[in-house]
C-alpha cells in the first residue's frame, strides 16, 4: 500500500483518514479540496485541476482523498494499490458537515478563504450528503468501474474498522518499509 485513494460522502471522515494514514506510512497527503477551490470557493479551470492532481499524484507514495470521478479518476485510479470506500452513515455525515460548519474554524484540507457557512448553498451541500449514495454514489462507482476495476476496495464501516485499518497499517511498517527501500 503506498498510492491509497480514500472515497466516500463528505463528512464521513476521508481527510481525517487521510492524515492518519499519511502520518503512519509516512507518505504525503493529497487533499483534493484544497487542489480544486480558490478563496471564496472559487472553482478552477478544468485542465488547472487536472495539472495539479497530475503533478500531486506523481510520486511513487502518496494518500490522495476526494471523490472528483469523472474529472481525476483516470489520473489517479490507475496508479493506486488500494481504494478505500468510507461507508459512513449519512445521519453522521450530515452531523459533522453541521458541527464543522458551527465551529467556523479552518479547516487544513480546505484552502484559506475557503470556509463552510450556513446559508443557502450550505442548504443545498446539506441536501447533497443526505443523497449522496442514492444520487451520486453509484456515478462515482461507475467511473472507478471503467477506469480501474483491477485496484482492490476495502469499504470500511465506522471507527472500530478505522482503527483495526490503521493498526493494520501500523503492523506492516516494516514489511512497506523495505518494499520501499526496493524501489
Amino acid at each position: 500500500m503506498r498510492r491509497i485513494v480514500i472515497l466516500g460522502n463528505a463528512g464521513s471522515g476521508k481527510s481525517t483518514l487521510a492524515r492518519a494514514l499519511g502520518e503512519r506510512l509516512g507518505v504525503p497527503v493529497v487533499h483534493l479540496d484544497t487542489l480544486f477551490w480558490s478563496p471564496g470557493w472559487v472553482e478552477p479551470q478544468a485542465e488547472v485541476f487536472r495539472a495539479q492532481v497530475r503533478e500531486a499524484v506523481a510520486g511513487q507514495a502518496w494518500v490522495c482523498e476526494g471523490n472528483y470521478a469523472r474529472r481525476t479518476f483516470d489520473l489517479r485510479l490507475p496508479q493506486a494499490d488500494l481504494v478505500i470506500w468510507l461507508d459512513t452513515p449519512r445521519w453522521l455525515c450530515l452531523q459533522r458537515v453541521i458541527l464543522r460548519s458551527l465551529r467556523n474554524r479552518p479547516r487544513p484540507d480546505l484552502p484559506a478563504g475557503c470556509r463552510e457557512r450556513l446559508d443557502r448553498a450550505f442548504l443545498t451541500f446539506l441536501r447533497f450528503v443526505w443523497t449522496f449514495d442514492r444520487d451520486y454514489r453509484p456515478g462515482i462507482e461507475a467511473v472507478r468501474l471503467s477506469v480501474a476495476p483491477q485496484v482492490p476496495v476495502m469499504q470500511v464501516r465506522g471507527a472500530r474498522q478505522i482503527a483495526a485499518l490503521l493498526a493494520r497499517v501500523v503492523a506492516t511498517l516494516p514489511q512497506i518499509s523495505n518494499q520501499a527501500r526496493r524501489l
